[in-house]
């Protein structure tokens, strides 16, 4: 991908070196508002005026591994901006006021507004407190474990959980909890269309890129790859020698695949209705 390195986001929020966002509220208040945030369906956090309480990682982030991350730091910070610049602008002629989400990097372990967060759990969004909670750990497993490598699949992945994002403002993940609510038997299928249309979302923002030539040779594939390599049956083939559909949650490899490339093909969110599919 074609990007320019040398700065920062102002929603990047590094916490690699343990350190946490105070502002007044400890872990146990945290689990309170949190319970109520989730009852209520509203984020008490932002209406207290408070933030949920951080844990310190387990173990110091050194000048080294500082300065070997920091072009990666860099890289996902430029994603991120240009991910939401694009939503900014896609969003700005409906009814849908865009605020951008921050991105929070940890290294082991820190405190989100949906729980802890560790590294085991992969990326995810959280949309009590409206975050991407990352381990740039997890960039090495996704080539190493997964065999997805480049760049524009690192890209994928932000672009994916930030599709989660829109996902909130525009009000579909709730929607999708009072359904999953109204119909536990068919949560899983909710969630997988939830996460596949997560996938249209990044595949939607890839196009743009396209239009703006900040796509390399290739690109594409390794965002393909990426969305294969974290296919559910894959994933289960991996870790059970067996695949079960009915305990998907995000999705096989062939979803995840054709979803983001009808919102590559497509260009428009419109592309992505995954729910009517």
């Amino acid at each position: 991908m074609r990007w320019t390195p040398g700065g920062r986001s102002d929603n990047l929020e590094d916490r690699r070196s343990g350190g946490g966002m105070g502002r007044g509220l400890g872990i146990g208040g945290t689990v309170i508002v949190l319970a109520l945030s989730l009852i209520t369906g509203r984020n008490l956090f932002s209406d207290l005026g408070v933030e949920p309480g951080v844990s310190s990682g387990t173990s110091a982030m050194t000048a080294e591994d500082s300065a070997r991350e920091e072009p990666e730091v860099q890289f996902v910070s430029f994603v991120l901006d240009d991910v939401q610049n694009t939503w900014a602008k896609t969003l700005a002629n409906t009814d849908v006021q865009f605020q951008p989400a921050r991105l929070v990097l940890f290294r082991n372990s820190t405190d989100s507004g949906c729980g802890p967060a560790q590294s085991a759990m992969g990326p995810f969004y959280c949309p009590i407190d409206q975050r991407v909670y990352i381990d740039l750990a997890f960039y090495d497993e996704l080539k190493t474990r997964f065999g997805a490598n480049g760049d524009f699949a690192q890209a994928y992945v932000l672009a994916h959980e930030l599709g989660h994002h829109i996902q909130h403002l525009t009000g579909t993940d709730a929607r999708v909890r009072q359904a999953e609510e109204s119909h536990p038997d068919q949560a899983n299928q909710y969630s997988v269309r939830l996460e596949l249309q997560a996938d249209c979302y990044a595949g939607v923002w890839a196009a743009s890129t396209e239009k703006r030539n900040l796509l390399d040779p290739g690109d594409v594939q390794e965002a393909m790859n990426a969305a294969a390599s974290v296919g559910d049956d894959r994933i289960q083939q991996q870790e059970r020698g067996q695949v079960n559909v009915d305990a998907f949650t995000h999705g096989s490899s062939a979803q995840r695949m054709e979803w983001f490339k009808r919102g590559f093909d497509g260009a428009d969110m419109k592309a992505c209705n995954t729910f009517g599919s």
